[in-house]
């Protein structure tokens, strides 16, 4: 399995699996033995899978409102269109009604996604044929304009909740989609600008730590200003992963960094990103209120090539700072042992 900025595909499908536990299901176990070349081929597959699951649960169906020129009442009358057949000489009557369909927005965002990648030129044709296989039971619902996509339509209730792994999916195919090249035809970016997979590598850490350390209550937890006066206008401090040790009385703090750059040039010399520091100084700080030194704080980045610094321990005033380096390139299996040490290493400090 190749690379995809330095970091392994297949760890790219740990980690989706780890943030949308879905993909943890019996029915994509197989994707685990799978050889994928890029992104847009491991999307596919997924969706793939992931589509052919859902027809076999049943597509979602919801009320849409629909107007037709009907022969009796149904639903509401258009008064006014109704008025204009009249004076057309037409009989029939304008009405506004719900009819339950297949046609509605997640389907369609489903369609459209799964026919921008049958078009890209990188998914295998395995994984094409099986999209195109899945997206004949699509013929009656529509196609939309990828970037006309309003994501905030999107609410999720019981019925339709196998859809929220599969709407994500699609979010990340579908963003970076630009709407022509020089030929005019669709085209399809690169996937994960720093942002996006900043925000994947986040969540893959919080759910991590959450299925396997539970007794430590990781959470994405708002820490209050120890402060007072004016402070409406204070920013929000909200961590990326906390995990409490209610045994020890003990807390951590972990501010999670994908950056193609983990150093800083100040000064003629290369120190970590003074914003970072700060800002994990004042997680930790404002956390510990009454100066217990029972706060830590962690800045833990992905490595990068040009990762030149040995793992930092400190004191800054009384509460352990620490800066680790996670190598997302490494076997999955070296990664799950990085993580448990640092918490491991962490309980038992």
């Amino acid at each position: 399995m190749t690379n995809d900025r330095n970091i392994s595909i297949k760890n790219i499908y740990y980690m989706l699996s780890y943030a949308y536990q879905n993909l943890q299901q019996k029915n994509y176990e197989k994707m685990l033995t799978e050889s994928f070349e890029n992104v847009h081929d491991l999307f596919a597959a997924i969706l793939a899978n992931g589509i052919t699951t859902q027809l076999k649960r049943g597509l979602s169906r919801e009320y849409i409102e629909k107007q037709e020129n009907l022969s009796v009442v149904r639903g509401k009358i258009n008064l006014i269109e109704s008025i204009h057949l009249k004076l057309r000489n037409n009989r029939k009557i304008a009405c506004c009604f719900d009819e339950l369909s297949e046609n509605h927005y997640m389907n369609q965002i489903l369609k459209t996604t799964a026919l921008c990648l049958i078009k890209e030129n990188s998914v295998k044709r395995a994984n094409k044929d099986a999209l195109k296989n899945a997206s004949r039971f699509f013929s009656e619902i529509e196609e939309l304009a990828p970037l006309e996509i309003n994501w905030k339509k999107l609410h999720y209730h019981r019925n339709n909740s196998s859809y929220r792994m599969l709407m994500n999916i699609c979010y990340l195919v579908l963003h970076e989609l630009l709407l022509t090249t020089e030929e005019g035809k669709q085209k399809l970016a690169a996937f994960f600008d720093e942002q996006q997979m900043s925000r994947l590598y986040e969540k893959f850490i919080l759910e991590y730590y959450k299925k396997h350390f539970p007794q430590f209550r990781p959470s994405s937890r708002i820490i209050k200003w120890n402060a007072s006066g004016t402070i409406d206008f204070l920013p929000e401090m909200k961590t990326d992963i906390m995990l409490i040790d209610d045994k020890n009385k003990k807390k951590l703090i972990i501010d999670a960094k994908y950056w193609s750059s983990i150093l800083q040039n100040q000064y003629n010399s290369e120190t970590i990103r003074s914003n970072h520091l700060y800002q994990i100084f004042s997680y930790v700080k404002n956390e510990d209120k009454d100066n217990t030194g029972l706060v830590d704080g962690m800045l833990l980045y992905a490595k990068t090539d040009n990762y030149r610094i040995q793992n930092i321990n400190c004191d800054l005033n009384g509460n352990r700072i620490s800066v680790k380096t996670l190598d997302l390139s490494n076997d999955f299996s070296l990664i799950e042992n990085q993580l448990n040490s640092l918490i491991n290493d962490w309980a038992g400090s």
